[in-house]
């Protein structure tokens, strides 16, 4: 018993007693490759946070490690992204601009109080919450963030100090300042942008062909940016670039990130609490997607409370290592699946790994040109573009294609904060909107079954002295009153009805205040001399009806099928006219 509750916590446990050389194995090789790719996209989501680089690599070790110890999926691999790096900017440069705070301390603050929002709503189950932000809101503002992010990059590429939250501070910035662009700089940048993209197409079949088989050679093309850090830091150091003009990493400290418990003020508290509950909405949401999608493909089972707790825990021990908000990154979690890690172990290594760097191989990265960290990020963030949401969600529902729309504009005109609110209340917006309309169709006898279906759509059977309608969802306080209207609009000059069946077969819940509204709708059909019938109510249901007095003055009767109550009632109806 005392070994289940371990495993619950620490899921990586379950894995240990068979685990073998094999394994072992494949976590190394896994391992190994994620480092490579983990190292240079440390560095750029830092500079993208406005923070050291150094800062990167302390954030991408110790949350790796917690993570392993803690998450439930196998192969997700957890430190800086793109969208979440773009929020901490955003957020921090507001508290900083002050001066009452440095900004180091500040982003270590933020990663705390996100990693405490996370593992406060995993310790109380709530990982469900993340279901009422909708994907193609997340989609949407994901789009806008990766194109703000591009924007904010392509700055660097042209080697200008150009700074904006938004594309209406980063164009007329970028546009003052283009006459002061380095050459050689865009160059630099532009070198390995096209190197990158050529790696993402051809790299991978052109080393088949000398003979390296498919998955080494898909694997080694995605090690293409740090082959690019390598090539330019070498094109740095050989040629001096720096007297050029071009912008270099410069200094990166060796050694392992401190440990430190940061200084908490009231006003600070109170001042990044919204940006750090955002930065847990959106991180969460990224990386339980990412998890649930590679676990798919191996029939293996994610726990989404767990992986709050998990990712809560690796944001905390961020913030007590003087790092800054992390995430489940794609990119890096599919070269982990694909390189071939078996279990949560291959985490651990690559934790071990970039401590390594961190130590030992970072004099090489002064001469790293910041341009090629920007093409790095230029190139990851492109690919997380995706315009085609617009056109699905046209197609399939003008509702999400607004959410989505709004979502974009939002964020690209205001910043990601507003743009993260304004998905969320999009969401919630939708869902409420939603839930008020929920799908009620007459509907009719298609002769020779017993099947009933909607008139609209089929070729039913109907009786002039009943209506027949199905609703499609819950009776609850917020969409009962669409019912109502419904039955009243369809008896509004009809004399001739004196049947009214609702057919429940899809209604899962009646809340209270739904009831409250039958018994009124029961009431004054009565009174019209209109009786109201229930078809295939749902045990649950039928369970709370009979819990209240509604069975007991409701006019007609509740019926086990529709096709049973239809006879019935037509029989009745029949002997009343004939008499």
């Amino acid at each position: 018993m005392a070994m289940q509750h371990l495993t619950r916590w620490f899921p990586i446990l379950a894995t240990i007693h068979s685990y073998n050389r094999q394994l072992l194995t494949q976590d190394l090789l896994a391992a190994s490759i994620v480092t490579v790719l983990l190292i240079p996209q440390s560095l750029a989501y830092a500079l993208l946070a406005g923070l050291p680089p150094e800062v990167g690599l302390y954030a991408s070790i110790v949350p790796l490690l917690v993570y392993g110890l803690l998450g439930s999926s196998r192969t997700l691999s957890v430190g800086p992204v793109a969208v979440i790096s773009l929020m901490s900017a955003a957020a921090l440069g507001k508290v900083t601009a002050s001066g009452e705070v440095d900004y180091l301390t500040a982003a270590a603050i933020l990663a705390l109080l996100s990693g405490g929002i996370l593992t406060v709503l995993g310790i109380l189950k709530l990982g469900f919450l993340a279901n009422f932000l909708s994907h193609p809101v997340i989609s949407g503002f994901i789009t806008a963030s990766a194109l703000l992010i591009a924007l904010n990059q392509v700055t660097q590429l042209l080697g200008l100090s150009v700074h904006g939250d938004t594309i209406l501070e980063l164009l007329p910035g970028l546009f003052e300042h283009l006459g002061g662009y380095n050459q050689l700089t865009l160059l630099v940048g532009l070198g390995v942008v096209l190197f990158l993209y050529l790696s993402r197409a051809c790299a991978a079949k052109l080393l088949q062909r000398l003979g390296i088989t498919a998955d080494t050679a898909n694997l080694l093309s995605k090690s293409a940016p740090a082959v690019a850090v390598l090539i330019t830091v070498y094109f740095s150091y050989t040629f001096n670039l720096e007297a050029w003009g071009v912008a270099l990493v410069g200094s990166v400290p060796s050694g392992l990130p401190q440990f430190s418990l940061p200084k908490l003020s009231v006003s600070l508290f109170e001042t990044l609490a919204l940006p750090a509950l955002m930065i847990a909405i959106i991180g969460y949401v990224e990386s339980i997607s990412v998890a649930k999608t590679l676990a798919a493909k191996r029939r293996q089972r994610i726990d989404s409370n767990q992986e709050l707790v998990a990712l809560g825990f690796a944001n905390v021990w961020a913030g007590f290592s003087g790092g800054f908000p992390v995430s489940g990154g794609f990119s890096r979690s599919v070269v982990n699946a694909d390189a071939g890690a078996q279990t949560q172990f291959a985490s651990l290594f690559a934790a071990i790994g970039i401590g390594f760097t961190a130590l030992f191989l970072t004099s090489p990265l002064y001469f790293l040109p910041k341009a090629t960290l920007a093409a790095t990020i230029i190139v990851a963030v492109l690919s997380l573009v995706d315009f085609s949401i617009l056109r699905k969600t046209w197609q399939f529902s003008k509702a999400d294609f607004l959410a989505v729309a709004v979502t974009i504009f939002v964020t690209l005109l205001f910043g990601v904060e507003s743009g993260v609110l304004c998905g969320v209340g999009a969401s919630l917006l939708l869902f409420i909107w939603r839930a008020s309309k929920p799908h009620i169709a007459e509907v009719g006898l298609i002769e020779g079954t017993e099947h009933f279906r909607n008139i609209d759509r089929h070729p039913v059977k109907t009786a002039s002295e009943i209506l027949t309608f199905r609703v499609d969802g819950r009776l609850m306080f917020s969409n009962i009153s669409t019912l109502e209207e419904r039955i009243y609009t369809r008896l509004a000059g009809n004399s001739k009805v004196k049947n009214i069946i609702l057919m429940c077969s899809a209604v899962n819940e009646i809340d209270w205040s739904a009831l409250e509204v039958l018994e009124s709708i029961n009431s004054i059909l009565l009174n019209r001399g209109v009786r109201l019938h229930l078809s295939e109510v749902k045990g649950p249901v039928m369970d709370r009806l009979e819990r209240s007095s509604f069975l007991q003055v409701l006019s007609g009767q509740v019926f086990l099928t529709q096709y049973q109550a239809f006879s019935s009632v037509s029989i009745v109806n029949d002997s009343a006219e004939s008499t």
